[in-house]
């Protein structure tokens, strides 16, 4: 019920999800679970992927990309959810970091890193997060001293993820801690720098096939061509994009939702119960209806925000509210679908299983679920007061 023809993508992105989804069921769905077992996905499958075209869609062709759009970065998205993939982290890789970069990197910056993203030798991470420090950014405590012609880095950042495979670090670090929001930079550090170290890859949840690690800069030299953009302009930047990566957030959870009650039909009319299957019961058919029905607004709502992202008009509140919606949903909808699975839903090697344990970050991951109320709710007393 949820294969209608979608308006917001056009036949060229369409061409390209077959060709996507081939790529993923052939060359990524059968490595998955040893990818889940060493919990990190081998720099050849990145190289793979960049082969293939699905890394960092929509940066121009002179700096070695495609040239495509967003909705050929969403296309990638959608595809890697359908398939129940943990791993690897093409979106902090390309909806992220290559954003940064191809809209506040300069030109030799640009040329320096962005072309091995697209080709996948260069793997990306972006270091915002520190042990006491994450919704709240202002209270980072990672510093960056000037220091003739570039700066020393010293801090801690925790939960990166691609931590451990990053060549390339988009760090957040306060140049400036008198100037609060405004003495934050962005500075990108190459990870053979003295001073870099990674700490472990850390055992999460979920999610076990993308590695998330600890990142430690010991007095780290990054020249000042390693800036991005303006000095102290950092945290506006990051305010720049928060609307694509709340967007990625519940795109991947709308398609998770259609997914799993893929699954859970299946299975009900499958198992036996009671002389009957599951699916005869009034209880199971009206469980899957209200979350189908919830699945079928969180799709209009993720495809229309599609549509104002690639016109580059999306509002980072409405993408906070999509992010609230769809990862709320996502939870209740793979809970309560795996209640329906019965215990082999508790079977760590059933798909609705490795979903539940995946599930639960999202509601934390880009912003929680609590900072995403808040700011909708300033943005509605705000409104009012006009």
């Amino acid at each position: 019920m949820f294969n209608r023809p979608r308006t917001v993508f056009t036949a060229g992105h369409e061409q390209f999800r077959h060709s996507v989804r081939r790529f993923i069921e052939t060359a990524l769905v059968p490595q998955n679970e040893a990818w889940e077992e060493a919990g990190i996905v081998p720099r050849e499958a990145w190289r793979a992927a960049g082969e293939a075209g699905l890394l960092c869609c929509d940066v121009a062709e002179e700096y070695g990309g495609p040239g495509g759009d967003y909705g050929h970065c969403a296309v990638v998205t959608e595809e890697l959810a359908r398939a129940n993939l943990s791993g690897p982290g093409f979106s902090v890789h390309s909806d992220m970091v290559a954003t940064y970069i191809a809209k506040f990197g300069d030109e030799e910056q640009k040329r320096r890193w962005l072309p091995g993203m697209v080709d996948g030798s260069l793997i990306a991470a972006i270091a915002m997060t520190e042990p006491d420090a994450g919704s709240d950014l202002k209270g980072m405590r990672t510093r960056a001293e000037r220091d003739g012609n570039g700066y020393v880095l010293s801090g801690q950042k925790t939960y990166i993820s691609n931590g451990q495979n990053a060549d390339v670090v988009v760090v957040a670090a306060k140049t400036d801690p008198s100037a609060g929001a405004r003495g934050i930079s962005l500075l990108v550090v190459e990870a053979d720098s003295p001073g870099f170290r990674r700490g472990r890859n850390l055992k999460k949840l979920g999610m076990h096939a993308q590695d998330t690690s600890e990142l430690f800069f010991d007095e780290v030299r990054v020249p000042a061509g390693h800036r991005l953009g303006a000095e102290g302009e950092g945290f506006r930047m990051l305010m720049t994009n928060l609307a694509r990566e709340r967007l990625v957030q519940a795109v991947r959870s709308a398609v998770t939702c259609e997914t799993v009650i893929g699954w859970t039909v299946e299975h009900t009319r499958s198992r036996k119960a009671f002389g009957g299957t599951i699916a005869d019961f009034q209880n199971t058919r009206f469980v899957l209806a209200e979350l189908a029905a919830k699945t079928a607004a969180a799709r209009a709502m993720t495809d229309s925000f599609i549509a104002l992202q690639m016109e580059k008009a999306l509002d980072p509140v409405e993408a906070g509210m999509a992010k609230l919606f769809c990862t709320d949903l996502q939870w209740e909808v793979v809970d309560r679908c795996l209640q329906l699975f019965g215990g082999a839903g508790y079977m760590a090697e059933m798909p609705i299983a490795r979903a539940w344990a995946d599930t639960r970050v999202t509601r934390i991951a880009g912003g929680a679920t609590e900072v995403m109320k808040e700011i909708i709710g300033r943005r509605l007393f705000a409104d009012a007061a006009a």
